[in-house]
C-alpha cells in the first residue's frame, strides 16, 4: 500500500511539474518576450547556467544561440540579459528612469541596511536626494577639481616614493596602490588619510577583499533566501567583514558629529551632517528623503568602498597589460618625456597632451571592464527593449563584457590595443565605436567616474614619468583571466619598479 501512495505521489508531483512548465513554456511563446533558456520550476534556468566559464563570458557565448537580448528564469527571478549597444543604451539612456530600480537580495541588504545607499538602493525620492548630495559635495569639495588634483598629486608622491625605497624589490604592489587611492577617498570623505602599515588600513584591506569576494557574485541565498537558514561560510564572512566596517564607519561619524560646526564644511560627512541637520527641521522633508544615521553611514561607506575598489582594480589591470605590452609602456614615457620633460610631474591640463596616455587607460577599461556584469537594473513599470515587451519587476543585466568585445564593433577585440582610441595622426583622443560603456550611463551612471578618470591619469602619469615596470626574473606574467566577483580582479602578481635613468640623472642634477 506505502508503494502505492508513494508512486502516486511522485507521478502526482511529476505531472504538476511538467503542467507548470508547460503553461510557463505556453506563456514565454503567447507573450512578446525575449527568447528563453529552458527554465524549470523552482530552479529556473540554473540547470543551462552550469560552466566553467566565468559569468559575462558565459552569457556572451550563449548570445550565439538565443540572440543578442535573451532571458532565463534565476529561481522565481525573471531576468533579460542585454549583450548589445543598441538595447543596452536604450535600457540606460532612453528609458533610463523606467529601468532604474534596484533587486533587493539577502548579501545586498546585509551590506547597504536594507538598500540605504546609492549603488544597491532602489529609486525613489530618498535616493535621488542622496545621490544629487554627494555630486554637489564632491562638485563644492573640488573647487572646479584644483583641490581634488591636489590631493591626487600628494598620494602619487608618496606612492613613488615608497616604490623607489623598494627599487629592485619584487613586490604585490596592490597594496600601495590601495593605501593611494583610499587616502584620496578618505580625504574626500572623511578629511584623514592613512601611512603605510597602519592597522587601521590594515583593516581595512581584509574587509574591502571579504566583501568583493562575497557580495552580488550570484550566491545561491540570493536566489533562494530561505537558504540563510542553513550554515553559510559566504554569508558568514560577509557578516564578519561588514561588522569591522560599520565600526570605522561609526567612529568616523561619531567623530564628525563632535568636531561638526555649521558652515565649516571639510569633507563629505560634514555636508551630509549639515543635510541632516536642516531636514530635522522639516519633519516632512525628513521623512521624505530619508536622513536617518543608516543612510548617511550607508551613503559614505557606499562611496568609500566602490571608489576604492573600482579604481584600484583599474590600476592593477593597467600594470597588467603593462607588464604583457612594454612596448606601450615604453611609447608612454616617450610621449611623457617629449612633452612634460623631468622639470615637472603631469597634471590634469596635461590630459590633451598624453593623447596615448588617456588612449591606453581607455584600452584598458574596454577589454577589463571593472564590473563585467553591471548591477542589476529592474524594470519599474511594464515596459519594452527594442520589440521584445519587459514585464514590471523584470532584472535587466547589461553584459558589459558583450559590449567592448562586440567583433562587430571592434577589431580583434581580444588584442590590446591603445591605438584603436587614437585618430589617424595619433594627437586626438576618440571612441572608435559606440559600444562603449565603462561607468555605464543615464540615472544610475558610476558617480565617481570623473574622479576616477582624474586618479588613473595622475597616478599612472606619475609612476611612468619616473620608473619602468618589469617582470621579476623568477616571476612570471600576470594572468590576464581575472576574477570574477564585485568587480573584476586580476589575480595576484609582483613587479619591479625600476628607478628610469633619465629620472636619476635629474635628480642628480637638481
Amino acid at each position: 500500500m506505502e508503494l502505492v501512495l508513494g508512486t502516486a505521489l511522485v507521478l502526482t508531483v511529476a505531472l504538476a511539474v511538467l503542467f507548470v512548465k508547460g503553461r510557463f513554456e505556453m506563456r514565454m511563446k503567447r507573450s512578446n518576450l525575449p527568447k528563453s533558456l529552458p527554465a524549470f520550476p523552482l530552479i529556473g534556468s540554473l540547470l543551462s547556467l552550469r560552466s566553467d566559464l566565468q559569468p559575462h563570458i558565459l552569457f556572451q557565448r550563449l548570445q550565439e544561440k538565443y540572440g543578442n537580448i535573451y532571458s532565463l528564469m534565476m529561481g522565481s527571478h525573471y531576468v533579460v540579459i542585454v549583450n548589445n549597444y543598441q538595447d543596452a543604451k536604450e535600457v540606460l539612456l532612453k528609458k533610463s528612469k523606467i529601468f532604474a530600480g534596484r533587486q533587493r537580495t539577502v548579501t545586498t541588504d546585509i551590506l547597504t541596511r536594507e538598500g540605504k545607499d546609492i549603488a544597491f538602493g532602489d529609486y525613489s525620492p530618498a535616493w535621488r536626494f542622496h545621490r544629487k548630495m554627494v555630486h554637489s559635495a564632491f562638485s563644492m569639495l573640488g573647487e572646479g577639481s584644483t583641490s581634488i588634483e591636489k590631493i591626487i598629486c600628494r598620494e602619487a608622491r608618496s606612492m613613488c616614493q615608497t616604490l623607489s625605497d623598494l627599487q629592485s624589490t619584487a613586490i604585490d604592489l596592490a597594496p600601495e596602490l590601495t593605501r593611494a587611492v583610499t587616502n584620496v577617498v578618505c580625504s574626500l570623505c572623511f578629511n584623514s588619510s592613512y601611512q603605510r602599515g597602519d592597522p587601521e588600513f590594515e583593516s581595512m584591506l581584509q574587509y574591502s577583499q571579504g566583501i568583493v569576494d562575497t557580495v552580488a557574485k550570484g550566491s545561491l541565498v540570493d536566489i533562494f533566501p530561505w537558504l540563510q537558514m542553513f550554515p553559510n561560510e559566504d554569508l558568514r564572512i560577509l557578516k564578519d567583514c561588514i561588522a569591522v566596517r560599520d565600526t570605522l564607519l561609526q567612529k568616523k561619524y561619531d567623530e564628525h558629529k563632535a568636531d561638526y560646526s555649521d558652515g565649516a564644511e571639510k569633507d563629505l560627512l560634514d555636508s551630509l551632517l549639515r543635510a541632516k541637520l536642516c531636514s530635522e527641521n522639516n519633519n516632512t522633508r525628513a521623512r521624505e528623503v530619508g536622513l536617518t544615521d543608516d543612510h548617511l553611514l550607508m551613503t559614505v561607506g557606499d562611496i568609500f568602498g566602490a571608489g576604492v575598489e573600482t579604481t584600484t582594480t583599474v590600476m592593477k589591470w593597467a600594470i597588467a597589460y603593462l607588464l604583457h605590452h612594454p612596448q606601450v609602456q615604453k611609447k608612454i614615457q616617450e610621449e611623457i618625456d617629449s612633452t612634460i620633460g623631468l622639470d615637472r610631474h603631469p597634471n590634469l591640463s596635461d590630459r590633451g597632451s598624453l593623447p596615448y596616455l588617456e588612449a591606453t587607460i581607455r584600452e584598458v577599461l574596454r577589454i577589463r571592464p571593472v564590473s563585467p556584469l553591471l548591477i542589476p537594473h529592474v524594470a519599474l513599470t511594464h515596459s519594452s527593449i527594442g520589440a521584445f515587451t519587459i514585464p514590471k519587476g523584470t532584472q535587466v543585466i547589461i553584459n558589459l563584457w558583450s559590449l567592448h568585445h562586440d567583433e562587430k564593433e571592434w577589431k580583434n577585440p581580444d588584442i590590446f590595443d591603445p591605438g584603436r582610441f587614437l585618430d589617424e595622426e595619433g594627437t586626438r583622443v576618440y571612441s572608435p565605436s559606440a559600444s562603449y560603456l565603462p561607468f555605464g550611463a543615464g540615472v544610475r551612471v558610476c558617480l565617481g567616474q570623473s574622479l576616477a578618470k582624474m586618479e588613473l591619469f595622475l597616478f599612472l602619469g606619475w609612476m611612468l614619468q619616473q620608473f619602468t615596470l618589469e617582470v621579476p626574473a623568477d616571476q612570471p606574467l600576470p594572468n590576464l583571466q581575472g576574477k570574477f566577483g564585485v568587480v573584476l580582479q586580476p589575480q595576484k602578481f609582483k613587479v619591479n619598479a625600476r628607478l628610469r635613468d633619465s629620472w636619476v640623472n635629474a635628480e642628480m642634477y637638481h
